[in-house]
């Protein structure tokens, strides 16, 4: 599979992330992260390729999780609990996630992407 990064165009993070992979000379295939949401099943494969919990996936500083007081309700969720609520509004993953189909990223960080990404 190609390197795919799900992305908000607004996002400031997630411009970051695309100029250093164009920078890095990385090719890459942009999915508007809300245009084109991952589906249930897509994000289960991403966290468990990821080793990260469902948690790490949320974006925690958008408008959209403080509305729905996330930050309390979440611990009482199970992780199936979770994936649903993530597949049903894409503004409630944290962005960008890059993943070539074997490792994923969340977020962006420099270090992360030059030892994942860049070859």
């Amino acid at each position: 599979m190609a390197l795919v990064m799900y992305l908000y165009p607004k996002c400031g993070t997630c411009r970051k992330a695309k100029k250093y992979l164009e920078e890095h000379g990385v090719s890459f295939t942009e999915k508007n992260i809300v245009e084109e949401s991952p589906s249930r099943e897509q994000l289960a494969e991403m966290v468990a390729k990821s080793g990260l919990p469902v948690q790490k996936f949320f974006n925690t500083s958008g408008m959209k999780y403080r509305e729905l007081g996330l930050s309390k309700k979440l611990k009482g969720m199970s992780d199936d609990e979770k994936l649903d609520l993530l597949a049903s509004d894409g503004m409630l993953i944290k962005r960008p996630i890059t993943t070539d189909g074997e490792k994923v990223t969340v977020g962006f960080r420099e270090e992360t992407f030059a030892d994942t990404w860049v070859k």
